[in-house]
């Protein structure tokens, strides 16, 4: 797959919450710096951390709103609206950051704030 048809699928695998096949997108040796979860490397510690998140979540959708996409880099800004499993709502505005490599994700961070999650943060 070509970078903007992997970001593409990134995000309906996610608003879908196939959380198993999302987590395929990625290379096996892939490093995340994911804003509320930290340092994250390897396919399967990924894939280990998503199996949580239907508990977490009664919904979610991560809807893009402008994809930037150029070689194997890309970046999104996209709106999240979430609901937690007991009933807070979340909203927030995301900017994701992408290298994709040989078809897969090979890195990726995002940026937002952090207040709206507080529900899922015990904060």
């Amino acid at each position: 797959m070509e970078t903007r048809e992997v970001i593409t699928r990134y995000y309906e695998l996610a608003n879908a919450g196939d959380w198993d096949t999302w987590c395929d997108l990625f290379a096996p040796d892939q490093i995340m710096d994911e804003q509320l979860a930290g340092h994250v490397e390897g396919r399967e510690t990924l894939r280990g951390m998503m199996k949580g998140f239907p508990e977490t979540y009664a919904s979610f959708a991560n809807r893009p709103v402008h994809i930037v996409v150029e070689g194997e880099q890309a970046a999104v800004v996209s709106h999240i609206s979430a609901v937690t499993s007991s009933g807070a709502s979340i909203e927030a505005g995301v900017c994701n950051y992408f290298v994709v490599t040989d078809g897969l994700i090979t890195y990726m961070s995002n940026f937002h704030d952090s207040v709206p999650f507080a529900p899922i943060l015990g904060k």
